[in-house]
């Protein structure tokens, strides 16, 4: 598994949303120079956050972007899985039931089942709040 540039950049511009919504809705023109982030890209990850719930947004002059809940509920696994879809190691853990035809016979099968739960395990265990206090867990 490999975290894109959109998961990255959405986690950036959800801390970012955090950091700043103090003040009211967060510009993405002000996000955008902040974390040094092509607005367009921005606007792309910003929309599909939009449509998932996590964010609000209002059009017009004071417009902007806010958290749609507090930053302890996030979970960063949520976050990422929104924009990029599924986060399994390997392509035959990406559905609830897995398809694969060697699936009975694999070998490999439960290494790549026991890290996918120690990834999402750790994703679940952090929340957009830790990740803005810096209260990464190690394990």
């Amino acid at each position: 598994m490999k975290i894109s540039t959109k998961g990255r950049y959405a986690l950036r511009m959800m801390l970012d949303i955090e950091e700043h919504q103090k003040d009211g809705y967060v510009a993405l023109k002000d996000i955008a120079a902040r974390q040094e982030i092509s607005k367009k890209y921005l606007e792309q990850i910003a929309l599909h956050l939009s449509q998932c719930g996590m964010l609000r947004a209002v059009r017009g002059y004071q417009g902007g972007y806010m958290l749609a809940r507090a930053a302890k509920d996030y979970k960063v696994a949520e976050i990422l899985a929104a924009v990029e879809g599924t986060l399994a190691p390997v392509s035959c853990l990406e559905s609830p039931v897995n398809e694969c035809p060697r699936r009975e016979g694999c070998k490999t099968l439960p290494l790549w089942t026991e890290l996918s739960r120690v990834i999402m395990d750790y994703l679940e265990s952090m929340t957009l709040e830790d990740l803005a206090e810096g209260r990464v867990k190690p394990q």
